[in-house]
Protein backbone atom coordinates (compact mmCIF):
# COMPACT_ATOMS: atom_id res chain seq x y z
CA UNK A 1 0.00 0.00 0.00
CA UNK A 2 1.00 3.58 -0.39
CA UNK A 3 2.07 5.60 2.15
CA UNK A 4 -0.01 8.49 3.43
CA UNK A 5 3.40 10.52 2.76
CA UNK A 6 3.19 10.19 -0.92
CA UNK A 7 -1.17 9.24 -1.14
CA UNK A 8 -2.75 11.99 -2.62
CA UNK A 9 -5.92 12.69 -0.09
CA UNK A 10 -8.04 13.74 -2.79
CA UNK A 11 -8.23 10.54 -4.17
CA UNK A 12 -10.41 9.44 -1.55
CA UNK A 13 -11.55 12.91 0.33
CA UNK A 14 -13.86 15.03 -1.65
CA UNK A 15 -15.41 17.97 -0.55
CA UNK A 16 -18.74 18.96 -1.03
CA UNK A 17 -19.36 22.77 -0.15
CA UNK A 18 -23.23 21.99 -0.94
CA UNK A 19 -24.15 19.81 1.63
CA UNK A 20 -25.18 20.94 5.16
CA UNK A 21 -22.37 19.28 6.96
CA UNK A 22 -19.30 21.21 7.99
CA UNK A 23 -16.24 20.45 5.79
CA UNK A 24 -14.29 19.58 8.62
CA UNK A 25 -17.13 16.79 9.50
CA UNK A 26 -17.18 15.45 6.10
CA UNK A 27 -13.08 15.26 6.14
CA UNK A 28 -13.78 13.39 9.64
CA UNK A 29 -15.84 11.16 8.03
CA UNK A 30 -14.56 10.17 4.67
CA UNK A 31 -10.82 9.53 6.78
CA UNK A 32 -12.52 6.90 9.08
CA UNK A 33 -14.31 5.39 5.79
CA UNK A 34 -10.69 5.19 4.27
CA UNK A 35 -9.11 3.58 7.36
CA UNK A 36 -11.88 1.02 7.52
CA UNK A 37 -11.24 0.44 3.41
CA UNK A 38 -7.43 -0.03 4.27
CA UNK A 39 -6.72 2.99 2.08
CA UNK A 40 -5.04 3.70 5.22
CA UNK A 41 -3.64 1.45 7.64
CA UNK A 42 -2.49 1.49 11.55
CA UNK A 43 0.67 3.78 11.84
CA UNK A 44 0.71 5.20 8.75
CA UNK A 45 2.02 8.78 9.13
CA UNK A 46 -0.04 11.13 7.80
CA UNK A 47 1.03 15.47 6.55
CA UNK A 48 1.09 17.92 8.78
CA UNK A 49 -2.17 20.34 8.64
CA UNK A 50 -0.43 22.78 6.30
CA UNK A 51 0.10 20.45 3.74
CA UNK A 52 -3.18 18.98 4.04
CA UNK A 53 -5.06 22.32 3.83
CA UNK A 54 -3.23 23.01 0.51
CA UNK A 55 -3.66 19.51 -0.54
CA UNK A 56 -7.85 20.23 -0.05
CA UNK A 57 -7.76 23.47 -0.50
CA UNK A 58 -9.73 24.30 2.25
CA UNK A 59 -8.18 26.54 5.82
CA UNK A 60 -5.75 25.37 8.26
CA UNK A 61 -8.27 25.95 11.00
CA UNK A 62 -10.71 23.72 9.41
CA UNK A 63 -7.85 20.79 9.13
CA UNK A 64 -6.73 21.30 12.66
CA UNK A 65 -10.94 21.27 13.77
CA UNK A 66 -10.78 17.54 11.64
CA UNK A 67 -7.78 16.09 13.15
CA UNK A 68 -8.62 17.01 16.92
CA UNK A 69 -12.16 15.48 15.97
CA UNK A 70 -10.11 12.08 14.74
CA UNK A 71 -8.24 12.29 17.85
CA UNK A 72 -11.05 12.61 20.27
CA UNK A 73 -12.58 9.71 18.38
CA UNK A 74 -9.45 7.12 18.64
CA UNK A 75 -8.93 7.58 14.56
CA UNK A 76 -5.41 9.47 14.86
CA UNK A 77 -2.92 9.52 17.63
CA UNK A 78 -0.65 12.66 17.81
CA UNK A 79 3.35 11.90 19.20
CA UNK A 80 5.02 14.97 20.23
CA UNK A 81 7.77 15.75 18.00
CA UNK A 82 6.94 12.59 16.01
CA UNK A 83 4.08 13.15 14.08
CA UNK A 84 0.81 12.35 13.66
CA UNK A 85 -0.27 8.54 12.97
CA UNK A 86 -2.97 6.75 12.20
CA UNK A 87 -4.99 4.38 14.61
CA UNK A 88 -7.67 2.05 13.85
CA UNK A 89 -9.64 1.70 17.56
CA UNK A 90 -10.91 -1.47 15.76
CA UNK A 91 -8.21 -3.75 15.66
CA UNK A 92 -5.65 -4.58 17.52
CA UNK A 93 -2.55 -2.36 17.88
CA UNK A 94 0.70 -1.67 19.25
CA UNK A 95 1.29 1.57 21.37
CA UNK A 96 4.22 3.10 19.33
CA UNK A 97 3.34 3.48 16.14
CA UNK A 98 6.48 3.59 14.65
CA UNK A 99 7.11 -0.32 16.21
CA UNK A 100 3.66 -0.73 14.74
CA UNK A 101 5.13 0.14 11.14
CA UNK A 102 7.68 -1.67 11.18
CA UNK A 103 5.77 -4.89 12.27
CA UNK A 104 3.71 -4.34 9.37
CA UNK A 105 6.25 -3.79 6.84
CA UNK A 106 7.53 -7.58 7.99
CA UNK A 107 6.68 -10.02 5.37
CA UNK A 108 4.25 -12.16 6.80
CA UNK A 109 5.31 -15.50 5.33
CA UNK A 110 5.89 -18.01 7.99
CA UNK A 111 3.13 -18.90 10.60
CA UNK A 112 4.42 -19.23 13.63
CA UNK A 113 2.00 -22.36 14.81
CA UNK A 114 2.59 -26.06 13.71
CA UNK A 115 0.71 -27.69 10.60
CA UNK A 116 0.80 -30.69 8.15
CA UNK A 117 2.11 -30.02 4.77
CA UNK A 118 2.30 -32.27 1.96
CA UNK A 119 4.41 -32.15 -0.93
CA UNK A 120 1.58 -35.02 -2.42
CA UNK A 121 -0.55 -32.00 -3.23
CA UNK A 122 1.99 -29.60 -4.95
CA UNK A 123 0.70 -28.37 -8.44
CA UNK A 124 2.60 -29.29 -11.35
CA UNK A 125 0.79 -26.39 -13.10
CA UNK A 126 2.65 -23.41 -14.46
CA UNK A 127 1.48 -20.00 -15.49
CA UNK A 128 1.94 -19.06 -19.11
CA UNK A 129 3.25 -15.98 -20.58
CA UNK A 130 4.16 -17.52 -23.73
CA UNK A 131 2.00 -16.29 -27.23
CA UNK A 132 0.74 -20.03 -27.92
CA UNK A 133 0.82 -23.05 -25.77
CA UNK A 134 -0.36 -26.92 -25.55
CA UNK A 135 -2.40 -28.33 -23.05
CA UNK A 136 -2.58 -32.12 -22.33
CA UNK A 137 -6.13 -32.03 -23.90
CA UNK A 138 -8.54 -29.14 -23.05
CA UNK A 139 -11.74 -28.23 -25.25
CA UNK A 140 -11.87 -24.90 -26.81
CA UNK A 141 -14.09 -22.72 -25.12
CA UNK A 142 -15.18 -20.26 -27.91
CA UNK A 143 -16.92 -22.94 -29.95
CA UNK A 144 -19.97 -23.19 -28.13
CA UNK A 145 -21.18 -19.29 -27.67
CA UNK A 146 -21.30 -18.46 -24.17
CA UNK A 147 -24.61 -16.04 -24.72
CA UNK A 148 -26.36 -19.09 -25.54
CA UNK A 149 -25.45 -21.03 -22.02
CA UNK A 150 -26.34 -17.83 -20.86
CA UNK A 151 -30.01 -18.08 -22.11
CA UNK A 152 -30.63 -21.52 -20.20
CA UNK A 153 -29.01 -20.35 -16.98
CA UNK A 154 -31.34 -16.90 -16.93
CA UNK A 155 -34.44 -19.34 -18.26
CA UNK A 156 -33.51 -21.29 -15.09
CA UNK A 157 -33.68 -18.56 -12.49
CA UNK A 158 -36.84 -17.15 -13.98
CA UNK A 159 -38.38 -20.64 -12.95
CA UNK A 160 -41.73 -20.02 -10.91
CA UNK A 161 -40.43 -22.71 -8.43
CA UNK A 162 -36.69 -22.30 -8.40
CA UNK A 163 -36.39 -20.50 -5.24
CA UNK A 164 -37.68 -23.70 -3.09
CA UNK A 165 -35.57 -25.61 -5.10
CA UNK A 166 -32.90 -23.65 -3.82
CA UNK A 167 -33.97 -23.87 -0.40
CA UNK A 168 -34.55 -27.78 -0.71
CA UNK A 169 -31.73 -29.21 -1.98
CA UNK A 170 -28.86 -26.98 -0.38
CA UNK A 171 -25.91 -29.75 -0.68
CA UNK A 172 -27.81 -32.44 -3.07
CA UNK A 173 -28.52 -32.56 -6.71
CA UNK A 174 -31.64 -31.11 -8.41
CA UNK A 175 -33.88 -34.28 -8.79
CA UNK A 176 -35.14 -33.32 -12.14
CA UNK A 177 -31.26 -32.36 -13.60
CA UNK A 178 -30.35 -36.29 -12.33
CA UNK A 179 -33.31 -37.42 -14.15
CA UNK A 180 -32.65 -36.29 -17.13
CA UNK A 181 -29.19 -37.15 -17.02
CA UNK A 182 -29.57 -40.66 -16.14
CA UNK A 183 -32.30 -40.63 -19.21
CA UNK A 184 -29.11 -39.11 -21.62
CA UNK A 185 -26.24 -41.30 -20.11
CA UNK A 186 -28.86 -44.55 -20.89
CA UNK A 187 -29.48 -43.19 -24.35
CA UNK A 188 -26.11 -42.06 -25.69
CA UNK A 189 -23.96 -45.28 -23.48
CA UNK A 190 -25.92 -47.43 -23.49
CA UNK A 191 -26.32 -47.89 -19.56
CA UNK A 192 -29.30 -48.88 -17.93
CA UNK A 193 -29.37 -46.49 -14.35
CA UNK A 194 -31.43 -44.47 -12.54
CA UNK A 195 -30.82 -41.11 -10.68
CA UNK A 196 -30.44 -43.09 -7.22
CA UNK A 197 -27.52 -44.80 -8.97
CA UNK A 198 -25.51 -41.15 -9.29
CA UNK A 199 -23.96 -38.34 -7.69
CA UNK A 200 -22.67 -35.60 -9.44
CA UNK A 201 -19.95 -32.75 -8.63
CA UNK A 202 -18.36 -29.87 -9.81
CA UNK A 203 -14.77 -31.86 -10.59
CA UNK A 204 -13.71 -34.97 -10.62
CA UNK A 205 -11.25 -34.11 -7.84
CA UNK A 206 -14.25 -34.21 -5.56
CA UNK A 207 -15.29 -37.03 -6.79
CA UNK A 208 -11.80 -38.88 -6.46
CA UNK A 209 -11.67 -37.81 -2.56
CA UNK A 210 -15.24 -38.94 -1.71
CA UNK A 211 -14.11 -42.41 -3.14
CA UNK A 212 -11.04 -42.71 -1.34
CA UNK A 213 -12.60 -41.77 1.92
CA UNK A 214 -14.87 -44.58 1.51
CA UNK A 215 -12.72 -47.57 0.19
CA UNK A 216 -8.91 -46.44 0.97
CA UNK A 217 -7.05 -47.17 3.97
CA UNK A 218 -3.61 -46.82 5.13
CA UNK A 219 -1.29 -49.00 2.91
CA UNK A 220 -4.40 -50.17 0.46
CA UNK A 221 -3.01 -50.99 -2.69
CA UNK A 222 -3.86 -49.52 -6.13
CA UNK A 223 -3.03 -50.06 -9.42
CA UNK A 224 -2.97 -47.67 -12.15
CA UNK A 225 -1.37 -47.54 -16.13
CA UNK A 226 2.06 -46.46 -16.38
CA UNK A 227 2.29 -42.90 -16.15
CA UNK A 228 -1.69 -42.58 -15.42
CA UNK A 229 -3.12 -39.28 -14.45
CA UNK A 230 -1.17 -37.26 -11.96
CA UNK A 231 -4.02 -35.49 -10.09
CA UNK A 232 -6.08 -39.09 -9.48
CA UNK A 233 -2.47 -40.23 -7.99
CA UNK A 234 -2.46 -37.31 -5.69
CA UNK A 235 -5.50 -37.91 -4.30
CA UNK A 236 -5.01 -41.62 -3.53
CA UNK A 237 -1.53 -41.36 -2.14
CA UNK A 238 -2.84 -38.64 0.41
CA UNK A 239 -5.32 -40.67 1.39
CA UNK A 240 -2.26 -43.12 2.32
CA UNK A 241 -2.56 -45.80 -0.56
CA UNK A 242 0.21 -47.67 -1.78
CA UNK A 243 0.21 -46.96 -6.14
CA UNK A 244 1.53 -49.35 -8.43
CA UNK A 245 1.30 -48.70 -12.04
CA UNK A 246 0.87 -51.25 -14.72
CA UNK A 247 3.08 -51.30 -18.33
CA UNK A 248 1.20 -50.57 -21.29
CA UNK A 249 1.53 -51.55 -24.88
CA UNK A 250 -1.15 -50.80 -27.80
CA UNK A 251 -3.62 -53.01 -26.32
CA UNK A 252 -3.63 -50.89 -23.20
CA UNK A 253 -2.75 -52.17 -19.64
CA UNK A 254 -0.95 -55.49 -19.68
CA UNK A 255 -3.30 -57.99 -17.94
CA UNK A 256 -1.16 -60.75 -17.39
CA UNK A 257 1.62 -58.43 -15.38
CA UNK A 258 -1.19 -58.11 -12.55
CA UNK A 259 -1.09 -62.05 -12.83
CA UNK A 260 2.32 -62.41 -12.11
CA UNK A 261 2.90 -59.52 -9.67
CA UNK A 262 0.03 -59.69 -7.22
CA UNK A 263 -1.93 -61.97 -5.02
CA UNK A 264 -5.54 -62.12 -4.85
CA UNK A 265 -6.66 -59.96 -2.01
CA UNK A 266 -4.17 -57.51 -2.29
CA UNK A 267 -5.45 -55.09 -4.55
CA UNK A 268 -7.90 -52.40 -3.38
CA UNK A 269 -9.12 -51.57 -6.50
CA UNK A 270 -8.00 -50.67 -10.59
CA UNK A 271 -8.44 -47.23 -11.75
CA UNK A 272 -8.19 -46.81 -16.00
CA UNK A 273 -9.59 -45.22 -18.59
CA UNK A 274 -10.15 -48.78 -21.12
CA UNK A 275 -11.84 -45.97 -23.89
CA UNK A 276 -8.92 -43.27 -23.80
CA UNK A 277 -5.81 -44.59 -21.42
CA UNK A 278 -4.19 -41.38 -20.01
CA UNK A 279 -2.22 -39.82 -21.24
CA UNK A 280 -1.53 -42.52 -23.80
CA UNK A 281 -4.61 -42.39 -25.36
CA UNK A 282 -4.62 -46.02 -25.75
CA UNK A 283 -8.17 -47.99 -26.30
CA UNK A 284 -8.04 -51.25 -24.26
CA UNK A 285 -8.38 -54.17 -26.13
CA UNK A 286 -11.09 -56.63 -26.25
CA UNK A 287 -8.89 -59.65 -25.28
CA UNK A 288 -7.66 -57.28 -22.68
CA UNK A 289 -11.01 -55.86 -21.48
CA UNK A 290 -12.23 -59.46 -20.88
CA UNK A 291 -9.71 -61.02 -18.85
CA UNK A 292 -9.57 -57.87 -16.90
CA UNK A 293 -13.10 -58.55 -15.66
CA UNK A 294 -12.48 -61.98 -15.17
CA UNK A 295 -9.06 -61.17 -13.07
CA UNK A 296 -11.55 -58.52 -11.02
CA UNK A 297 -14.17 -61.58 -10.08
CA UNK A 298 -10.67 -63.71 -9.47
CA UNK A 299 -8.83 -61.22 -7.32
CA UNK A 300 -11.59 -59.40 -5.60
CA UNK A 301 -11.03 -56.46 -6.60
CA UNK A 302 -12.67 -52.94 -7.55
CA UNK A 303 -12.91 -51.23 -11.15
CA UNK A 304 -12.93 -47.69 -11.46
CA UNK A 305 -13.66 -47.28 -14.67
CA UNK A 306 -12.89 -43.27 -15.72
CA UNK A 307 -14.97 -42.37 -18.67
CA UNK A 308 -14.40 -38.29 -18.72
CA UNK A 309 -13.63 -38.24 -22.70
CA UNK A 310 -17.03 -40.63 -23.32
CA UNK A 311 -18.74 -37.64 -25.65
CA UNK A 312 -15.88 -36.42 -27.30
CA UNK A 313 -15.39 -39.95 -29.03
CA UNK A 314 -14.89 -39.53 -33.14
CA UNK A 315 -15.38 -43.51 -33.71
CA UNK A 316 -17.72 -45.78 -32.55
CA UNK A 317 -16.30 -48.64 -30.30
CA UNK A 318 -17.76 -52.13 -30.80
CA UNK A 319 -17.02 -52.43 -26.80
CA UNK A 320 -18.09 -49.77 -25.38
CA UNK A 321 -17.75 -49.25 -21.17
CA UNK A 322 -16.55 -51.71 -18.70
CA UNK A 323 -19.87 -50.73 -16.83
CA UNK A 324 -22.16 -51.84 -19.83
CA UNK A 325 -21.32 -55.49 -18.86
CA UNK A 326 -20.33 -55.51 -15.43
CA UNK A 327 -23.54 -53.55 -14.42
CA UNK A 328 -22.18 -52.50 -10.85
CA UNK A 329 -20.62 -55.81 -9.76
CA UNK A 330 -17.34 -54.72 -8.26
CA UNK A 331 -17.22 -51.47 -10.87
CA UNK A 332 -17.72 -47.77 -10.00
CA UNK A 333 -17.75 -45.86 -13.11
CA UNK A 334 -16.58 -41.88 -13.53
CA UNK A 335 -17.55 -39.67 -16.16
CA UNK A 336 -18.10 -35.78 -17.38
CA UNK A 337 -21.05 -34.64 -18.65
CA UNK A 338 -20.69 -31.47 -20.81
CA UNK A 339 -16.94 -31.80 -21.57
CA UNK A 340 -17.61 -29.47 -24.69
CA UNK A 341 -18.88 -26.66 -22.76
CA UNK A 342 -17.33 -23.61 -21.05
CA UNK A 343 -15.88 -24.92 -17.24
CA UNK A 344 -18.67 -23.42 -15.28
CA UNK A 345 -21.46 -25.84 -16.86
CA UNK A 346 -19.37 -29.11 -17.02
CA UNK A 347 -20.48 -31.62 -14.55
CA UNK A 348 -18.53 -34.83 -13.12
CA UNK A 349 -20.52 -38.03 -11.77
CA UNK A 350 -19.84 -41.14 -10.24
CA UNK A 351 -22.10 -44.20 -10.77
CA UNK A 352 -22.39 -47.19 -8.04
CA UNK A 353 -24.56 -48.74 -6.28
CA UNK A 354 -27.20 -46.80 -4.27
CA UNK A 355 -26.08 -47.78 -0.98
CA UNK A 356 -22.64 -46.83 -1.98
CA UNK A 357 -23.93 -43.26 -3.38
CA UNK A 358 -26.26 -42.27 -0.16
CA UNK A 359 -22.84 -42.99 1.93
CA UNK A 360 -20.76 -40.80 -0.56
CA UNK A 361 -23.52 -38.67 -0.67
CA UNK A 362 -22.98 -37.74 2.97
CA UNK A 363 -19.20 -37.12 2.58
CA UNK A 364 -20.43 -34.85 -0.51
CA UNK A 365 -22.28 -32.34 2.05
CA UNK A 366 -19.30 -30.97 3.55
CA UNK A 367 -18.31 -29.39 0.34
CA UNK A 368 -21.15 -27.10 0.43
CA UNK A 369 -23.87 -25.96 -1.44
CA UNK A 370 -24.82 -27.25 -5.15
CA UNK A 371 -25.61 -24.62 -7.87
CA UNK A 372 -29.28 -25.56 -8.54
CA UNK A 373 -30.25 -23.18 -11.05
CA UNK A 374 -26.98 -24.27 -13.21
CA UNK A 375 -28.23 -27.89 -12.46
CA UNK A 376 -31.70 -26.49 -13.61
CA UNK A 377 -30.42 -25.15 -16.91
CA UNK A 378 -28.51 -28.38 -17.68
CA UNK A 379 -31.16 -30.76 -17.23
CA UNK A 380 -34.00 -27.97 -19.62
CA UNK A 381 -30.85 -28.21 -22.54
CA UNK A 382 -31.32 -31.92 -21.98
CA UNK A 383 -34.87 -32.33 -22.03
CA UNK A 384 -34.95 -29.24 -25.01
CA UNK A 385 -32.48 -31.74 -27.25
CA UNK A 386 -29.93 -28.74 -27.80
CA UNK A 387 -27.11 -30.56 -25.66
CA UNK A 388 -26.92 -33.54 -28.99
CA UNK A 389 -26.90 -30.15 -31.30
CA UNK A 390 -24.02 -28.72 -28.96
CA UNK A 391 -22.24 -31.72 -29.06
CA UNK A 392 -22.55 -32.66 -32.85
CA UNK A 393 -21.24 -29.15 -33.37
CA UNK A 394 -18.35 -29.54 -31.12
CA UNK A 395 -17.34 -33.14 -32.36
CA UNK A 396 -17.03 -32.08 -35.94
CA UNK A 397 -14.93 -29.39 -35.14
CA UNK A 398 -12.79 -31.60 -32.73
CA UNK A 399 -12.46 -34.27 -35.24
CA UNK A 400 -11.30 -31.56 -38.23
CA UNK A 401 -8.97 -30.44 -35.83
CA UNK A 402 -7.71 -33.85 -34.87
CA UNK A 403 -7.52 -35.26 -38.91
CA UNK A 404 -5.37 -31.39 -38.77
CA UNK A 405 -3.16 -31.68 -36.35
CA UNK A 406 -2.59 -35.39 -37.53
CA UNK A 407 -1.21 -34.21 -41.04
CA UNK A 408 0.49 -31.24 -40.05
CA UNK A 409 2.53 -33.83 -37.59
CA UNK A 410 3.50 -35.82 -40.41
CA UNK A 411 4.61 -32.59 -42.48
CA UNK A 412 6.62 -30.79 -39.77
CA UNK A 413 8.02 -34.29 -38.47
CA UNK A 414 8.25 -36.90 -41.37
CA UNK A 415 10.89 -38.94 -39.09
CA UNK A 416 11.85 -39.10 -35.72
CA UNK A 417 8.66 -38.75 -34.18
CA UNK A 418 5.74 -41.76 -33.99
CA UNK A 419 2.00 -41.39 -32.98
CA UNK A 420 -1.14 -42.47 -33.48
CA UNK A 421 -4.09 -40.66 -34.52
CA UNK A 422 -6.37 -40.91 -31.24
CA UNK A 423 -10.30 -42.50 -31.52
CA UNK A 424 -11.34 -39.89 -29.00
CA UNK A 425 -10.59 -37.26 -26.38
CA UNK A 426 -8.30 -34.15 -27.64
CA UNK A 427 -4.69 -34.89 -27.02
CA UNK A 428 -2.09 -36.66 -28.93
CA UNK A 429 0.64 -38.95 -27.80
CA UNK A 430 3.80 -38.30 -29.30
CA UNK A 431 6.92 -40.23 -28.95
CA UNK A 432 10.24 -39.36 -30.05
CA UNK A 433 12.40 -42.05 -31.44
CA UNK A 434 15.82 -40.56 -29.91
CA UNK A 435 16.77 -39.79 -27.02
CA UNK A 436 16.50 -36.09 -26.54
CA UNK A 437 15.77 -33.82 -23.22
CA UNK A 438 12.32 -32.83 -22.91
CA UNK A 439 12.98 -30.37 -20.62
CA UNK A 440 15.90 -28.25 -22.80
CA UNK A 441 13.10 -28.58 -26.31
CA UNK A 442 10.14 -27.10 -23.54
CA UNK A 443 13.17 -24.29 -22.82
CA UNK A 444 13.77 -23.71 -26.63
CA UNK A 445 10.16 -23.67 -27.40
CA UNK A 446 9.42 -21.37 -24.67
CA UNK A 447 12.72 -18.31 -26.09
CA UNK A 448 10.01 -18.70 -29.11
CA UNK A 449 6.84 -17.58 -27.58
CA UNK A 450 5.14 -21.81 -27.10
CA UNK A 451 4.85 -22.73 -23.66
CA UNK A 452 4.47 -26.27 -23.17
CA UNK A 453 3.21 -27.31 -19.10
CA UNK A 454 5.66 -29.93 -17.09
CA UNK A 455 1.68 -32.25 -17.23
CA UNK A 456 2.62 -32.59 -21.10
CA UNK A 457 6.25 -34.47 -20.34
CA UNK A 458 6.67 -37.94 -19.95
CA UNK A 459 10.42 -38.91 -19.84
CA UNK A 460 12.86 -41.83 -18.35
CA UNK A 461 15.30 -44.20 -19.60
CA UNK A 462 13.44 -45.49 -22.24
CA UNK A 463 10.65 -42.87 -22.94
CA UNK A 464 10.72 -39.01 -24.26
CA UNK A 465 7.08 -38.54 -25.16
CA UNK A 466 4.57 -35.58 -25.16
CA UNK A 467 1.13 -35.61 -24.85
CA UNK A 468 -0.09 -32.25 -26.83
CA UNK A 469 -3.36 -31.13 -26.93
CA UNK A 470 -4.81 -30.17 -29.96
CA UNK A 471 -8.81 -29.29 -29.05
CA UNK A 472 -8.26 -25.76 -27.69
CA UNK A 473 -6.71 -24.71 -31.06
CA UNK A 474 -7.64 -23.46 -34.19
CA UNK A 475 -6.08 -24.02 -37.74
CA UNK A 476 -3.53 -20.58 -37.70
CA UNK A 477 -2.65 -21.54 -33.80
CA UNK A 478 -1.78 -24.64 -34.68
CA UNK A 479 0.04 -24.33 -37.29
CA UNK A 480 2.18 -21.60 -35.82
CA UNK A 481 2.56 -24.10 -32.60
CA UNK A 482 3.82 -27.11 -34.37
CA UNK A 483 6.38 -24.80 -36.58
CA UNK A 484 7.76 -23.48 -33.56
CA UNK A 485 7.78 -27.14 -31.76
CA UNK A 486 9.68 -28.41 -34.65
CA UNK A 487 12.17 -25.49 -35.20
CA UNK A 488 13.24 -26.56 -31.26
CA UNK A 489 13.50 -30.23 -32.23
CA UNK A 490 15.48 -29.50 -35.21
CA UNK A 491 17.89 -27.18 -33.35
CA UNK A 492 18.34 -29.79 -30.37
CA UNK A 493 19.31 -32.50 -32.98
CA UNK A 494 22.32 -30.21 -34.25
CA UNK A 495 25.55 -31.06 -33.31
CA UNK A 496 27.31 -29.09 -30.32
Amino acid sequence: MSSPDNLSFPQFIKIDRRKSDPIYIQIVYQFIQAVQRRLLESGDKIPGSRSLSKELNVHRKTIIAALDELEAQGWIRSVPSVGTFVKNPDAKTIENPVLLKDAQKKKKENSQFLFRKSFLLDSPEHKNQCLFQFTEGTPDYRIIKTNELGRFYTSALKRKNILKKIQDYVSESNPFFKEQLSYYLNLTRGLHISKDNMMTANSRQVLLYILTQLLVQTGDRILVGDYSYYYSNMVFQQAGAQISTIPMDQEGIQIDYIRRHFRPGTIKFVYLSPQHQFPTTVCLSENRRQGLIELANEYQFILVEDDGNYELTYEKYTSGPLIKRLNFQNLIYLGCFGKFLTPGFQTDFMIAPQDFIKEAQKHFNIFGKIDIVKEQALAEMIYEGDIHRYRRKALQTYQSRRDLFAALLKENFPSGVKFMVPKGGLAFWIEFEQSISLSKLTEKCRKMSLFIPRTCLYQNKHTAALRLGFGHLHEKEMKEALKILKEAYEDILKPS
